[in-house]
């Protein structure tokens, strides 16, 4: 009877997915701040959000289902001048965390060339920057997503992007603010929660030095989209907060408090009829991180931090509307592979922890009723490596973005 019930809800759950994320004619694709970015409008007005139902299945213990309002954005872009946008994301997270996503400033010189300025999402990826929850398939986000590039990363800095047609490329370069490593006694990178805690969000964050993200994308193949995206910098600690600069023994701490983090990111999405493939690839090196291990366990706390992290996924999906001209909806099922190691590569001083090796493998389907509304619904198999079968979660949500 229990499995008919979550059968029958797979069928009916609700959720939002906006059919134009992408252009057709040009195969660019537009997240909501983009797509605001190409108003005409003096103010414009939008949002996105999601309502999720996740219910863990055992067959040996009983577990409750949460029900929750994960987020609710609301968008606002005021054009002042031709050229001159500010754009910003207001978010509320489940019902009682208020963030801002975004807020930058965009002068486009012309279609070569926008300087940007502010708190801004880092081009990594496809989940970081087209994290509406309308624009892919399942109700949560790729888990590589959130350990390894942790959507939704922002920080503040300045740079430039724009499109070269002739060759059919999109670029973006930002010098941003960093993770942080150490703030107020806190270790803030770990094995077991990756980058994700290290987001300063542009919450009265501190820098030391700044840090370097980019992408360029191509998009010349009908269909294609490919992306290349790279990110490096040091952390930044307020550890060195009030130290003399010729107190080498403090020096010396606060230094062990840094980490260097390069990462490269790949992304592949390729849409022909009614089938669609999407593919993330991240790999992480992190320098420094002996020696922050062994500066928190000389202050209480274990972090377990490797040296080497991994992530990535391919899903493959199909329309099975397509062929049907009359209907303007979509009916999607779909299934993706997800595999992300933290413990990639280790350190002398610490044992590669399997658990931190986790595979998902998730199946569902989404029903795209019209442009910004749907039905979507998953099962997920999660396990990690030093486990001997797959736990096993049914999630349903509902979204929108208009």
């Amino acid at each position: 009877m229990k499995s008919i019930i979550y059968i029958l809800l797979m069928v009916f759950s609700i959720s939002v997915i906006n059919l134009h994320a992408q252009d057709t004619q040009t195969g660019i694709y537009k997240n909501a701040a983009e797509t605001m970015l190409n108003s005409d409008s003096k103010l414009t007005i939008g949002g996105y959000g999601q309502i999720d139902f996740n219910q863990p299945l055992s067959s040996t213990k009983f577990e409750s289902g949460k029900l929750d309002v994960h987020r609710l954005v609301m968008l606002f872009g005021y054009r002042f001048t031709k050229k001159l946008q500010f754009i910003t994301e207001i978010e509320f997270e489940h019902v009682k965390e208020v963030y801002i996503e975004q807020a930058f400033i965009n002068y486009s010189f012309n279609n070569y060339i926008n300087f940007r300025a502010g708190l801004m999402l880092v081009p990594m990826g496809i989940i970081n920057e087209y994290h509406e929850p309308t624009t892919y398939n399942g109700v949560e986000r790729p888990i590589i997503d959130k350990y390894i590039s942790p959507t939704t990363w922002r920080e503040i800095g300045l740079g430039f992007s724009g499109l070269i047609p002739e060759v059919s490329m999109r670029y973006q370069a930002y010098i941003m603010n960093g993770f942080a490593s150490y703030n107020d006694g806190s270790f803030l990178l770990s094995g077991a929660n990756g980058l994700r805690k290290a987001r300063q969000k542009g919450a009265e964050s501190y820098i030391n030095t700044p840090s370097l993200a980019a992408k360029v994308e191509y998009y010349g193949l009908l269909g294609m989209n490919l992306g290349v995206s790279a990110y490096a910098g040091k952390t930044q600690s307020t550890l060195y907060d009030g130290i003399d600069k010729d107190d080498n023994t403090s020096v010396a701490i606060a230094d062990s408090s840094v980490v260097g983090v390069k990462m490269l990111g790949l992304d592949a999405r390729y849409t022909r009829k009614g089938f669609e493939f999407r593919g993330q690839f991240y790999y992480v090196w992190l320098n420094n991180s002996d020696e922050y291990n062994l500066l928190a366990l000389s202050m209480g706390e274990s972090t377990n931090l490797g040296e080497k992290m991994m992530g990535y996924y391919a899903e493959l999906s199909y329309n099975i509307f397509h062929e049907i001209d009359k209907f303007n909806s979509k009916l999607i099922p779909f299934i993706r592979y997800s595999n992300y190691d933290t413990h990639y590569a280790v350190n002398s001083n610490i044992v590669a922890n399997e658990a931190y090796n986790k595979t998902y493998i998730t199946a569902g389907l989404s029903w795209k009723i019209t442009s910004g509304v749907a039905l979507k619904t998953d099962l997920q198999f999660i396990k990690n490596q030093s486990q001997n079968s797959f736990e096993k979660t049914f999630n349903a949500g509902v979204a929108v973005w208009f």
